[in-house]
């Protein structure tokens, strides 16, 4: 039966637009990734992106959902968050240090090895991608 069984895992979760929803999906992830060195970081990232999600889009207008599916596998843990839409695409932005807002994507920038944005005025994907340390290798 091995030989049908995948290495890849996939969790979803759709929450309603609520700002207590994002600590449930935080939650969520760390239950996931309970033995995961990068629970801490992945959880996080759910946080920045469910709150900016809530924020600056339609999916905190009352009526509008976020989803969030998690896939890890031996190289790579993958958050996606997809909102409900907007008129403007998110951007990583580089405030200046008396800005008030503007850090959240560039923190995830700067956990994730990689971060992806699509999408269009209906909704809007963030994908930030963590890769697993080799077997073997240390971490610096």
């Amino acid at each position: 039966m091995d030989e049908y069984t995948s290495k890849l895992r996939v969790w979803g979760l759709t929450c309603p637009g609520f700002p207590e929803e994002v600590s449930r999906a935080r939650r969520w992830t760390r239950d996931i990734l309970s033995h995961s060195p990068h629970a801490d970081d992945v959880a996080l990232i759910v946080s920045e992106l469910g709150a900016n999600a809530l924020v600056h889009t339609a999916s905190g207008d009352g009526t509008g959902t976020f989803h969030i599916t998690l896939a890890l596998s031996d190289l790579v843990i993958a958050i996606s968050v997809t909102d409900s839409g907007s008129g403007t695409a998110p951007t990583i932005e580089h405030p200046g240090t008396d800005a008030t807002h503007g850090r959240g994507l560039g923190m995830v920038a700067a956990l994730a090895d990689n971060v992806e944005i699509h999408g269009d005025h209906h909704g809007h994907t963030i994908t930030a991608e963590l890769l697993m340390p080799h077997p073997g290798v240390a971490a610096c």
